[in-house]
């Protein structure tokens, strides 16, 4: 997965926005205003990417065993977020499936009306 895919697919989903809210280098994705994925852009560049991404805390712990290159998240909740090392051993579907995960859990955690009105957004 290159920058350009990661930054292109969170923001194809319905009421995602871009932000920048701790520095110049940590691009952070949101819905309903509340965080699903960050990264830094330095990383990226310095071809070494990760991914913060939430994750159900059992189904984490599951991940974590089975892939070297998922970890407690750094700088994060570690019971709730993982940190991804983009090229490591996770298959890139398995990637896509981790942000859709950590997508629908925010937003299942935001209110039914926010939620809808979400979810009625052309993208």
């Amino acid at each position: 997965m290159t920058i350009q895919d990661y930054y292109d697919y969170c923001l194809s989903k319905k009421g995602v926005t871009e932000h920048f809210p701790f520095d110049e280098d940590t691009l952070v994705f949101k819905v309903g205003g509340k965080m699903f994925a960050l990264s830094s852009l330095s990383q990226w560049e310095k071809n070494e990417p990760s991914i913060n991404l939430k994750c159900d805390p059992d189904h984490g712990t599951e991940l974590r065993a089975r892939y070297e290159s998922i970890n407690p998240g750094y700088h994060m909740s570690k019971i709730h977020w993982n940190t991804i090392n983009v090229n490591g051993d996770v298959p890139k579907k398995l990637l896509t499936e981790l942000i859709d995960h950590s997508y629908e859990l925010v937003l299942k955690s935001l209110t039914k009306k926010a939620q809808a009105e979400i979810m009625q957004q052309d993208n």
